[in-house]
């Protein structure tokens, strides 16, 4: 039995492909979509790419950048955030067009 619903946008071509292989198949669209995620899941060049350790610290290093990059003592930061977040971006464009 399934248990979770997921749903997309889908072009309108790519939605009456998908119908028209559902039906020559002679399977639902879920059924179609479920086996297809199966396959795609299961390929070896995709789940290396992403397990691999280069692959693993890269995406580490990456999120190492934001990590406490909003820092202080102000216990309404997170109310704040977004105001606090525009005020840097708008400062670093201020910046970049000074030295332009």
């Amino acid at each position: 039995m399934k248990a979770h619903v997921y749903s997309w946008r889908l072009s309108t071509a790519l939605k009456v492909s998908l119908e028209e292989a559902a039906r020559a198949e002679q399977k639902s669209v879920a059924q179609l979509l479920e086996e297809i995620t199966e396959e795609w899941l299961a390929r070896p060049d995709r789940a290396a790419a992403g397990d691999s350790p280069g692959e693993q610290e890269r995406l580490r290093a990456g999120a190492r950048k934001f990590i406490g990059s909003i820092a202080g003592g102000d216990p309404d930061r997170a109310q704040n955030a977004r105001r606090t977040v525009r005020a840097r971006l708008a400062a670093k464009r201020q910046g970049r067009a000074a030295n332009s």
